[in-house]
């Protein structure tokens, strides 16, 4: 019998972490190649299909049954390593070529803070054998966090196709920002009480 470890749900998480040095790979290259427009599409290609690892890994793991310790933990692990990496290569696009920065660097530190504040929750209630349920609400926000990286990824080549591409990401990213603040105070007020009861 295969170990839990490398099953198909575990496996595609395993991906979805690969996929982040591939993105920073084509960040590289795009500086390095004639042809800029390449490098982009092959992020995003490369985030598409990792994105789309995230919904069937937890739907093979639960209609098989395979859920596993290890992949419970890896999954949020290598969602939040996809997105931190990517808002990160855009901020540091210092052409600012589809990169963001101005005031849009506030909505990708709300949203990195959020995450790395939320995680830190979830472990301390996970140690009180607390669980905090994913909400309906999170969700569509990962929904727009992902498709704003999507179209901010693309950047200046898809603006060659859609003018609007780039503004299009960073309307998107303050969208998830907002909801992501929203969210986040959920959480903590929702672990709040475990926390003063503690």
């Amino acid at each position: 019998m295969a170990s839990p470890a490398f099953n198909l749900p575990n496996m595609l998480t395993y991906a979805r972490i690969l996929a982040v040095p591939l993105i920073a790979l084509c960040f590289y290259l795009e500086g390095h190649l004639k042809s800029s427009d390449f490098a982009r599409w092959s992020a995003l290609a490369i985030f598409v299909a990792a994105s789309i690892t995230d919904y069937f890994d937890g739907y093979f793991a639960r209609a098989w049954k395979q859920t596993s310790n290890i992949g419970r933990m890896l999954d949020p692990i290598a969602d939040k390593l996809l997105v931190a990496t990517c808002l990160l290569l855009l901020a540091a696009d210092t052409d600012h070529r589809g990169g963001i920065a101005g005031w849009s660097l506030w909505a990708a530190i709300i949203i990195l803070c959020r995450e790395i504040l939320v995680s830190g929750l979830r472990e301390y209630l996970a140690a009180l054998k607390v669980s905090v349920p994913v909400t309906q609400l999170a969700k569509w926000k990962t929904t727009i966090q992902m498709v704003s990286i999507a179209f901010l990824l693309a950047g200046p080549a898809g603006d060659k196709i859609f003018p609007y591409t780039t503004q299009t990401g960073l309307a998107l990213l303050w969208i998830a920002a907002i909801v992501t603040l929203y969210t986040g105070y959920d959480y903590f007020r929702a672990g709040l009480k475990h926390i003063v009861d503690e």
